[in-house]
């Protein structure tokens, strides 16, 4: 079968499109005929072995995908033949991925492979953020940065999803107006967002901030929370890991949580097929729906990593695997 390989740790453009064996499902495996497959940001720092994870090269990449079960275990809550969403974390930019049965999801009928694999990390990353870790409540705002990005716009059409107010951070027009096309009620430039944020709340500020870009941003997030605010951590696809001087978080009553849901889920069993119960039905009714910026056939992976790797993804990567 056709599959992704990372042969050398140097970099996007590196990986092959190389042909490999077929994965043969072992005991309480999941053998998925991949439609398509979403780009993640891990997999660019895979490719240059900066992930905490570090697999030694060769290996193949891919971590969620969308398609049809070939075959499971019997008492799996998916069965042969139908369609599905999954989490694999490797091997899933290929013909064939394995998962396993707690990381693969109903895919409701008239979602297409294309949107269901651009839902598990993304979409249960913002439901873990804001449900769990923000504790979000119907009527507050929340600040995305990386707003066109994917956990940006999963984090927007859930927080609205909830009855909350997002504002979009965006440095130009184009991830704006996607951020809107995503929901967002209002958007505010990247340079000068907190003036901006301070002006749209009438000086109050805002519930929630929802950070995956970290850097120089890191301390005007704090500065535009409301009292008893909190500012989620998801990631540093800025660079920088900014710290924090506590006295800011004393002097608000704000707080800092960290987002490793991941972490999370994989400790507790049955927490991932709990999230997808909650958010399947606004996966149906066509609430949470990636916008899908950049659809590249598979063969075409090193480019859809760049994309990502050089900032230039506007809306989430997906990689066509077969046409639905």
């Amino acid at each position: 079968m056709r599959a992704i390989q990372v042969v050398t740790l140097d970099g996007p453009r590196s990986v092959q499109l190389v042909e490999v064996d077929e994965p043969t499902p072992g005991d309480g495996q999941v053998l998925i005929e991949v439609h398509a497959a979403g780009v993640t940001f891990p997999e660019v720092l895979l490719s240059r072995g900066m992930y905490q994870l570090k697999p030694p090269p060769p290996f193949l990449l891919g971590s969620e995908v969308a398609g049809v079960v070939r075959s499971a275990p019997a008492d799996a809550p998916v069965q042969v033949g139908d369609r599905v969403a999954a989490l694999c974390w490797f091997g899933g930019f290929a013909d064939t991925a394995l998962s396993t049965p707690d990381m693969v999801f109903p895919l409701p009928d008239g979602v297409a492979f294309a949107t269901g694999a651009a839902l598990p990390i993304n979409y249960l990353t913002a439901h873990f953020a804001l449900s769990r870790r923000a504790r979000l409540a119907a009527g507050e705002t929340v600040l995305v940065h990386g707003a066109a990005g994917g956990v940006g716009t999963a984090t927007i059409q859930y927080a609205r999803a909830l009855g909350a107010t997002a504002i979009a951070v965006a440095s130009s027009d184009d991830k704006a107006a996607l951020a809107t096309t995503a929901g967002a009620q209002h958007t505010v430039h990247s340079d000068g967002f907190l003036d901006a944020v301070k002006e749209l709340t009438g000086g109050r500020g805002v519930d929630v901030v929802v950070d995956p870009v970290g850097g120089d941003r890191f301390t005007d997030s704090l500065r535009s929370l409301a009292p008893e605010g909190r500012l989620l951590v998801i990631g540093f696809v800025g660079g920088e890991i900014p710290t924090v001087k506590v006295n800011r978080l004393l002097l608000n009553n704000t707080s800092v949580d960290g987002v490793a849901w991941g972490e999370f889920a994989l400790r507790r069993p049955g927490y991932l097929q709990q999230q997808w119960d909650e958010i399947e039905p606004l996966v149906a009714a066509g609430e949470l729906a990636a916008p899908i910026g950049h659809q590249l056939p598979l063969e075409e992976a090193a480019e859809a990593l760049a994309l990502m790797d050089e900032r230039r993804a506007v809306g989430k990567v997906v990689l066509t695997v077969r046409e639905d």
